[in-house]
């Protein structure tokens, strides 16, 4: 497969049109020489998901050259009256006509390409550096046959009043496609910015989409940042975020998953300096045969920081899910307060969760706790409600819906909470 590859990047870089050189040709190059190729059955950080070996035989990575980069049209986004700012990526090509529209002072919105012209410091500085690190093989290949993607700033004290909207879809596209895309986001010091991330398709055919993000909090800076995953029922997803804090910043993440084949989510923060702040909360619901994956890794590195994580699934049907959360506290990280949740609900005996919650920590003036439960239903609880009159589906449906409602009540942006309440409601009832 790694020949494969090699061979389709020669295609690739041949189609670059004089764009094949420069920085990020050398992030390729780079990343292309040390990539090992895709998670094996044996890989512990793909244990539950055996991506490696159903993308292989699912679609052909022979040829990634520029698969999927046909003119932006039909996209089925979702949000288009919502009050934001709005960038639109449909199977993984960005509408540049739509990038820079109405933009307030102090905010930046364009391709990665122009920002290599226009912002090339920022690129250089930041485009790969905290993906790479990590090792991940998706990133890397998304890095590897990476070509257009979003480059975000906010200047230094700038409030954003409107959420930022970026509006991932896929429609149809012949054969088995592959879509990569990319976003870099700087926050600079005392920056305050909302980011929603939406994804959604129609693709009647199994279609593989690979995303990577890569964002910068600076100093006392504070960034809202929201996923909603909603594709269709043929799609396999990989998502790798990447978030780093510098000192006094807070940083507020939601993860919602209401559909797709399979979707891996690999959220990675790092606090950098003192005083970090890190909310994060993640909301799965799967049915069918859907299997949702997500990974959490917070890594505590100063003192005086504080991380608090909560994400609760519900499965029916034979839907599996996974989470595997770490924790890290390093040896400078005293006064650290680090705290993670994971709460399953299975309704049926069919589907199967995974949890793996994990803390390291080498400092000793530290709070930290973590736990899991993964059960259905309690029986107590449906027997009160039921003697006091209430069918045993309204019964159901209450205590799914009191299970969600600490996450839900966390959204703070008006037309996401009203969308993800109402497409939890249906589901539930």
């Amino acid at each position: 497969m790694i020949e494969q590859l090699k061979d389709s990047y020669k295609t690739f870089e041949s189609q670059l049109n004089g764009l094949g050189q420069g920085f990020w040709q050398e992030l390729r190059t780079r990343t292309l020489h040390s990539f090992s190729g895709l998670p094996k059955p044996k890989d512990e950080e793909y244990r539950y998901t055996q991506l490696g070996r159903i993308l292989d035989k699912k679609f052909q990575f022979a040829d990634l050259s520029m698969m999927g980069r046909t003119s932006v049209h039909g996209a089925n986004a979702l949000f288009h009256n919502a009050d934001a700012h709005h960038i639109y990526i449909n199977n993984g090509v960005i509408d540049q006509s739509k990038v820079s529209q109405n933009l307030p002072k102090g905010l930046s919105i364009s391709t990665l390409q122009e920002a290599l012209h226009h912002n090339a410091k920022d690129i250089e500085s930041h485009l790969g550096k905290y993906a790479i690190k990590n090792n991940d093989a998706f990133a890397s290949l998304n890095t590897i046959f990476s070509y257009e993607g979003i480059f975000i700033k906010v200047d230094k004290n700038v409030q954003i009043d409107k959420p930022i909207l970026l509006h991932y879809s896929g429609t149809d596209h012949p054969g088995h496609a592959i879509y990569q895309s990319r976003s870099l986001i700087l926050a600079e010091p005392g920056a305050r910015l909302s980011i929603v991330e939406s994804y959604s398709s129609d693709h009647s055919e199994d279609h593989f989409s690979n995303h990577v993000s890569e964002i910068v909090v600076g100093a006392n800076a504070l960034l809202d940042y929201y996923k909603l995953q909603n594709q269709s029922a043929s799609t396999y997803h990989v998502d790798n975020t990447f978030i780093t804090q510098s000192k006094d910043s807070v940083v507020k993440s939601y993860v919602f998953t209401l559909e797709g084949k399979i979707i891996r989510n690999n959220l990675n923060v790092d606090l950098e300096d003192e005083n970090c702040e890190t909310h994060m909360f993640g909301l799965y619901v799967a049915h069918g045969d859907n299997h949702i994956d997500n990974h959490t890794v917070v890594d505590h590195k100063m003192p005086h920081c504080f991380s608090n994580e909560i994400y609760k699934g519900i499965l029916d049907d034979t839907a599996k899910a996974v989470f595997n959360g770490k924790i890290f506290v390093r040896p400078n990280a005293q006064k650290t307060n680090a705290f993670q949740s994971n709460k399953n609900i299975l309704l049926t005996d069919t589907a199967s969760m995974n949890s793996k919650p994990q803390l390291e920590i080498w400092a000793d003036d530290v709070k930290c706790s973590h736990g899991c439960t993964t059960g259905q239903l309690d029986d107590e609880q449906m027997f009160y409600l039921r003697s006091r009159g209430i069918s045993k589906a309204s019964a159901r449906a209450m205590l799914l819906h009191a299970f969600v409602d600490d996450v839900l009540d966390k959204i703070s942006i008006g037309f996401l909470h009203d969308f993800v309440a109402e497409e939890m409601k249906n589901r539930l009832d």
